[in-house]
């Protein structure tokens, strides 16, 4: 981290000393060629996507702001037996406790490939049984239609973003 003066203070930036990557020599212009190569082959074919139309009806602020969004860690995740859709997940969300959400996603998961994952949740709805098992909020989706198809993708951030971050 360098440092830069302004007015006799001192304010932390992130740029790297002279354009390099301290822990490999690896310059900044390399790095960033590097990505964009890596973004060119990400190309998506979306004409036979649908989604679905926004709402028309408006939602006041205040109404909005009291949906508490949370990063929260997914630190264990099973199927629920007797369901074929429902999967368990025991949750990190930065508080002591654990908190367990149920979300109908086991047709578009399979429960060991979310465990470490980092995912998006609401976590002040009051909590719902779902075959027997409180469900304590909701973890965030993305759903769309594809070829007739609905698709469905779990809501996933970067690693870095600890347990208990709120979402504005």
């Amino acid at each position: 981290m360098t440092a830069c003066k302004l007015v006799g203070k001192l304010f932390p930036t992130m740029k790297s000393l002279g354009g390099v990557k301290a822990e490999n020599n690896v310059s900044s212009k390399a790095v960033e060629a590097s990505k964009a190569e890596e973004k060119v082959e990400e190309k998506i074919d979306f004409s036979n996507v649908k989604i679905e139309p926004l709402f028309e009806e408006a939602v006041d602020f205040e109404t909005f702001s009291k949906s508490d969004f949370r990063a929260v860690k997914i630190e264990a995740c099973e199927a629920v037996p007797k369901s074929k859709k429902l999967l368990k997940f025991t949750l990190n969300d930065g508080t002591e406790r654990k908190r367990t959400i149920l979300s109908g996603i086991h047709e578009y998961y399979e429960p060991e490939e979310l465990i470490g994952k980092t995912a998006i949740a609401i976590v002040n709805l009051p909590p719902r049984k779902m075959m027997g098992i409180d469900s304590e909020g909701m973890l965030i989706s993305a759903v769309h239609e594809e070829d007739g198809r609905e698709g469905l993708n779990l809501l996933m951030v970067d690693d870095r973003i600890p347990a208990g971050a709120k979402l504005y």
